[in-house]
């Protein structure tokens, strides 16, 4: 076959990278750029649009040259990105008109205070399935608007577009021919009804954001249009475009319902498939779509998140110096046995889901004269655990199901004592696939919309071959009684930076 690859563009909040991968599945190169951090105020982040565009074409070029391959052999390509943030450009000269606001940013956390205190939270989660917050890309969408000078008049005349960076990055790509997004990022808006899958207009009214700067919403997987020639060297197909964490679902496999994946980077990010049915959380998790395979019916997820995570370890190693890298502590971990009934409760910034206290304050609890530093780092990995359990427990109240296996990924995914932890504290199998799957599961939509790879078995295959398993290996009544302490643990942590 002339066309040997698939180039999968992985836009994410501090770097740009870029994968060649085979029909195999396998890398066969990988480039990566970085890009500033920008910080105008407190609690406010932005990047540099032009930058992120410069990084991701440049890692994409240096990819293409170190797989010392033609453009031309580049049967499609994928695309995943950061969430939430957002650009607004020219639609004339393509140039952004402000930086770019992360979804980091708390800038417009006051006027999403104003619209909970106005009543708006039920519709809104109703529509969009998510909780009204600055992290979402609306409220941005209009601060822009508001603040940068002439933008809502230019706005109104037809002159602006907005999107996430999956609609900068293709808007780049085609030199302006497509401005799109897909369901999995539109879901991230707080714009988009993910049940009528359109932009909602009393949303919009209520953002005071026009319809006629938005992207068009296509599927996740499908091939939407072209590069320019001149951007890559060739005309490629654009077959695919995913947010991150929908995209690590899908390159985990998770195409059944029921099936999950986890995340471990500084926080976590829990993903549940629940199929095509969009189910409302009672436990405060987050409905999101996953995926929109062509004309099919879209596929829904519930995501949860904790705030610290790898960020736990980062702790034991820089502020309290107890350990010296991060690989050092399941070295240490392991010394020990268990961790002598010490549970780290890592509520440094509150607790996120399902407890949302952002009161709560970290917490060590059940220390004796016999603890060691040992036993403190076992208790910060089974945190990280403990804290995926919570999410399961709440995912599986509002599907109604139970999990039967954990797939897994993210950097702290190499410390193996963590993944068998993990599978003891939650009693079901937990597999790590045999790379990063956010940038794989790019690379999957891509390839099945162009039939570089036939269907979802045989991506199951693909992501089969070479995959960790970590069984579980803990007795059932020891594990629950374990994970009662860690709720009492959670108890005294709650609500601790609060008088009475």
């Amino acid at each position: 076959m002339f066309n040997q690859y698939i180039l999968a563009l992985d836009q994410g909040t501090t770097s740009s990278r870029a994968v060649v991968f085979n029909k195999k599945g396998e890398m066969v190169s990988l480039a990566q750029q970085g890009f500033a951090q920008h910080y105008p105020q407190p609690s406010w982040v932005e990047h540099n649009a032009m930058e992120i565009w410069a990084t991701q074409l440049g890692s994409a070029q240096m990819a293409i040259a170190k797989a010392n391959i033609s453009p031309s052999q580049i049967a499609a390509i994928g695309i995943t990105n950061q969430r939430e943030t957002v650009v607004l450009w020219d639609r004339q000269t393509g140039n952004p008109l402000h930086n770019a606001i992360v979804w980091q940013c708390r800038r417009t956390a006051s006027f999403c205070d104003e619209l909970r205190a106005q009543g708006h939270q039920d519709s809104i989660q109703a529509k969009t399935g998510l909780l009204v917050d600055a992290y979402f890309s609306a409220s941005k969408i209009r601060w822009l608007l508001d603040n940068v000078p002439s933008a809502r008049e230019q706005a109104k005349a037809g002159k602006l577009a907005v999107g996430t960076i999956d609609s900068w990055i293709i808007w780049q790509l085609s030199k302006g021919k497509l401005h799109v997004t897909d369901p999995s990022n539109a879901s991230r808006t707080m714009l988009f009804n993910i049940h009528k899958m359109v932009w909602d207009d009393e949303l919009l009214d209520l953002f005071d954001i026009p319809r006629s700067i938005l992207p068009q919403v296509v599927p996740s997987s499908a091939i939407v249009g072209q590069t320019a020639v001149e951007v890559l060297g060739a005309s490629i197909p654009i077959a695919a475009i995913a947010g991150d964490q929908q995209a690590a679902l899908f390159g985990q496999g998770c195409y059944s319902r029921g099936q999950a994946k986890n995340t471990y980077g500084t926080g976590c990010f829990m993903l549940l498939n629940t199929g095509e049915e969009a189910i409302k959380s009672t436990q405060k998790l987050l409905t999101t779509i996953a995926w929109q395979l062509g004309d099919q019916k879209p596929q829904y997820a519930l995501e949860g998140s904790v705030f610290i995570a790898g960020a736990a370890i980062q702790w034991l190693r820089d502020e309290l110096q107890i350990i010296g890298s991060a690989a050092e502590s399941e070295t240490l971990a392991a010394s020990v046995p268990d961790t002598g009934g010490v549970y780290l409760v890592p509520a440094f910034v509150g607790l996120g889901a399902p407890y949302w206290d952002q009161y709560a304050r970290g917490t060590i609890i059940g220390i004796t004269r016999g603890t060691t530093r040992a036993h403190i780092v076992r208790a910060a990995l089974e945190s990280i655990a403990y804290q995926a359990r919570d999410l399961v427990e709440a995912l599986c109240v509002d599907a109604n199901c139970s999990l039967t296996e954990l797939r897994v990924d993210g950097g702290a995914t190499t410390n193996n004592l963590l993944l068998q932890l993990q599978a003891d504290i939650l009693g079901v199998t937990v597999i790590r696939a045999k790379m990063e799957s956010t940038v794989m599961g790019a690379a999957y939509l891509a390839g099945l919309a162009c039939h570089y790879w036939a269907d979802l078995s045989e991506l199951i295959s693909l992501i089969g071959s070479e995959a960790t398993h970590f069984n579980p290996n803990l007795a059932s009544e020891i594990r629950e009684a374990n994970y009662k302490k860690w709720q009492r643990a959670v108890k005294r942590a709650a609500n601790w930076d609060t008088e009475g």
